[in-house]
């Protein structure tokens, strides 16, 4: 029922120092759902406008 752990105290710490050194951290931009959402919109509007011309032009429409 309860997981051993898979590593020594010793090394439990080496992996926290390592993580709370810094070293693979970056800058992010904040989160903008509402550009993804634009951007989503944009392409498909797009693919929809290529796929009624393409449709268009063969007669299909």
């Amino acid at each position: 029922m309860f997981e051993q752990k898979k590593l020594s105290k010793e090394d439990q710490d080496r992996v926290d120092n390592y993580l709370q050194s810094g070293f693979n951290t970056s800058e992010r931009q904040p989160f903008r759902p509402w550009r993804l959402l634009g951007v989503l919109w944009v392409v498909v509007s797009a693919l929809g406008f290529i796929s009624w011309y393409i449709g268009k032009q063969q007669g299909y429409l």
